[in-house]
């Protein structure tokens, strides 16, 4: 089992930045793709980042691209999302995931392709 737990989470004005973490336990994520959701209460959980077991290969959703980046250290066990320009609709709950086997750019995307997910930490973006 691998446990994730998020954070670097808070509140933050408009055009702020911040830095997420989220470090694993349990096993060595190294071989494991690794990405960021988030959700805001009443609505559908949206897909934000995905990062290659290597760091090779990263995707972003439309909404992010040019302000987040995702980036991981394998020897820490540990994955971040740095978010720049923040806007208010950025505001939400944001998770890490985990996922052992292959995730190509298309099934990165869908939450059910994910089998490891931390509890999530808040980002709040005020305007």
């Amino acid at each position: 089992q691998v446990q994730l737990v998020e954070s670097g989470g808070g509140l933050v004005p408009a055009g702020g930045s911040l830095r997420l973490s989220c470090a694993a336990s349990g096993r060595t994520v190294s071989s494991y793709g690794m990405g960021w959701f988030r959700q805001v209460l009443g609505k559908e959980r949206e897909f934000v980042a995905h990062i290659s077991a290597t760091g090779g290969n990263t995707d972003y959703a439309d909404s992010v691209k040019g302000r987040f980046t995702i980036s991981r250290d394998n020897a820490k066990n540990t994955v971040y999302l740095q978010m720049n320009s923040l806007k208010p609709e950025d505001t939400a709950v944001y998770y890490c995931t985990a996922e052992l086997a292959y995730m190509g750019s298309l099934y990165a995307t869908r939450g059910d392709k994910w089998s490891y997910w931390g509890q999530g930490t808040q980002v709040t973006v005020s305007s």
